[in-house]
């Protein structure tokens, strides 16, 4: 059996970091991917699908110092779903993306300085240089092909 999410997108907010009671790492964030369409009238149309995302672990510290809204990444995972009933006995039903690795894609020129390290982090734990940094916040806001 196979259950595996390979996704592009940029970040629609900062990473959410929670520890568990347990001192597990969590980060949670949404992830924006686009699909741009011509219609028949030749129109060029977009879609946004929104994805929840959550990492664990050293995953889960690599993304709360690396990545910020905006930050465009690969990342692989498996998805999840879930339910639970909310407060007035409705069963509510979720979908999550389980991360098990990412890779920020952003250019140097987008994340300004050059000099500062970043990681790339798979499920194993093992970190994999990727000569990318931390994106500097006005430079992202200057994106205009963010989809949010």
């Amino acid at each position: 059996m196979l259950n595996k999410i390979m996704l592009i997108g940029r970040l629609g907010k900062d990473p959410d970091f929670r520890t568990t009671p347990t001192g597990m790492a969590v980060a949670r964030f949404s992830l924006a991917t686009d699909e741009k369409r011509r219609s028949d009238s030749g129109e060029l149309t977009s879609k946004t699908e929104w994805h929840r995302i959550v990492f664990f672990r050293r995953q889960a510290e690599v993304a709360r110092d690396f990545l910020r809204k905006g930050s465009l990444i690969y990342l692989e995972g498996k998805i999840h779903y879930d339910s639970y009933d909310n407060k007035d006995g409705q069963k509510i039903y979720t979908t999550e993306i389980l991360g098990d690795n990412f890779q920020m894609l952003d250019s140097r020129s987008d994340r300004g300085r050059s000099d500062e390290p970043a990681e790339s982090i798979s499920s194993s734990g093992g970190i994999i240089e990727s000569n990318v940094r931390k994106p500097v916040d006005d430079e992202i806001a200057a994106d205009d092909d963010l989809p949010f």
